[in-house]
């Protein structure tokens, strides 16, 4: 893990800084050929191109459409059937995510404060959803519960989900969640079906859900054709660091976001150089007692960096530069700096906040803005499952009110269809 020491320097300057920085650019033009044609494949030929790409990315054996979907039936077998301590946890999770996610709920109003005018704001869930939820390599039905459960809440009527290959566990989770339909599919090829539908893959509103490049670039690319939450790049973690700090614990939370992904980035701030140097030592350690030591090293060779500050007020800085998608200060006084922080993702307090009690249990939703995008991006969540109507209500009385005003400005930018649209009701009075 590198150590840059930036106490005198011109932060500008330094090109892992900049590097890092810049991460979010990683959606390289060498897949997007590919994606394109999956895309436009799926879209032309419906579930004969997604049987295809199914069988061939996959390695399945469809032969039929109807094979495409998991009867739902499976996901209450799977549910019965994994072990009792992991369905425990599934509902224990389900329950916080649903209870911090209730508090989100937006309601419709209307005010009618002026004599002649009512106005207001109707809210509307999405009628359906997609869910991507990654398969595969690794199996994440914490994933499942933290994208359908603020669907849930907010009101939509279907969710459809989709992913290769689901395990007992995921499927448990959409159950648990209350998924409408499972389809055995992934990859551009899964985002293409939902956002064009086929004859088997019902079209959907909207496509939330992390997923590898492919999966990001089609969702991307079929953003207007379909609403997204976000492009989701690698994970990510900084923490913000003082000699109060344990660098055990600082260690395992960097390697825990480091373990995901070789692109995952790994990110240390501190005005201590003593601590970096004992937060190094033990990354290395424990890094070479991991289950996935070989992603972890490769990640912390991408992207692995402490960085060492004048004091922690330049740490904050540092870090609202970089705009993690997670933020963890493990300093004496974690409340004190949260102030000065304006960009992150989510924003973990004290010692004992690890990242990973995030993940899975605490409530707000794991799904987070990654590669700087935290600047103007935020988590998932009620709101991004709702529309937003606006209710406007104008008698003859309000009408006087605000018309002359309309007309000036309809004047002033040369529309005149709407000036009339004003002028012919101030010359023509209803009886």
């Amino acid at each position: 893990m590198k150590i840059v020491d930036l106490r005198g320097f011109i932060w500008e300057e330094n090109p892992q800084l900049e590097r890092i920085k810049n991460r979010g650019e990683i959606l390289s033009e060498e897949y997007e050929k590919t994606v394109k044609e999956i895309i436009e494949n799926v879209k032309t030929r419906g579930d004969e191109a997604l049987i295809e790409y199914t069988n061939r990315f996959d390695r399945a054996n469809i032969k039929k459409p109807e094979e495409l979907e998991i009867p739902f039936r499976e996901l209450r077998k799977a549910y019965e059937s994994i072990p009792s301590q992991l369905r425990e946890a599934l509902e224990f999770a389900a329950a916080r995510i649903r209870k911090f996610h209730e508090k989100q709920l937006e309601n419709s109003f209307i005010t009618s404060e002026e004599e002649g005018i009512i106005l207001g704001q109707k809210i509307t869930p999405l009628e359906r959803v997609g869910v991507y939820v990654p398969g595969g390599k690794a199996q994440y039905p914490s994933t499942v519960l933290m994208n359908v459960i603020p669907a849930k809440v907010a009101g939509v009527e279907e969710i459809v989900m989709v992913s290769p290959n689901p395990n007992p566990a995921t499927l448990a989770a959409a159950f648990i969640a209350g998924v409408n339909k499972v389809f055995r599919i992934g990859g551009a090829q899964a985002v293409a079906a939902l956002a064009y539908g086929t004859e088997t893959v019902p079209k959907v509103d909207k496509i939330v859900g992390p997923g590898n490049i492919y999966v990001a670039l089609a969702k991307k690319l079929l953003y207007g054709v379909v609403d997204i939450d976000m492009v989701a790049g690698p994970s990510e973690i900084l923490v913000i660091a003082d000699e109060t700090s344990n660098p055990a614990w600082v260690a395992a939370d960097l390697l825990s976001q480091a373990e995901h992904d070789e692109l995952a980035g790994a990110f240390c701030v501190t005005p201590s150089f003593e601590t970096a140097l004992k937060i190094k030592q033990e990354v290395e350690k424990q890094l070479a007692t991991l289950e996935r030591k070989e992603i972890a090293q490769k990640s912390i060779e991408n992207w692995g960096t402490i960085f060492v500050v004048e004091n922690l007020e330049e740490a904050c800085k540092l870090a609202n530069l970089i705009a993690p998608e997670h933020l963890e200060i493990a300093t004496s006084n974690p409340w004190d700096l949260l102030p000065k922080i304006k960009h992150a993702g989510a924003i973990f307090l004290g010692h004992y906040t690890t990242e990973p009690l995030g993940d899975y249990v605490l409530g707000p939703n794991h799904t987070l803005p990654t590669g700087g995008t935290a600047r103007f991006f935020s988590p998932l969540g009620v709101y991004d499952f709702i529309k937003r109507s606006s209710i406007l209500y104008v008698d003859a009385h309000g009408f006087e009110k605000v018309a002359d005003a309309a007309k000036v400005l309809a004047q002033y930018e040369g529309l005149t269809a709407h000036k009339r649209a004003i002028e012919i009701r101030k010359n023509q009075q209803m009886d």
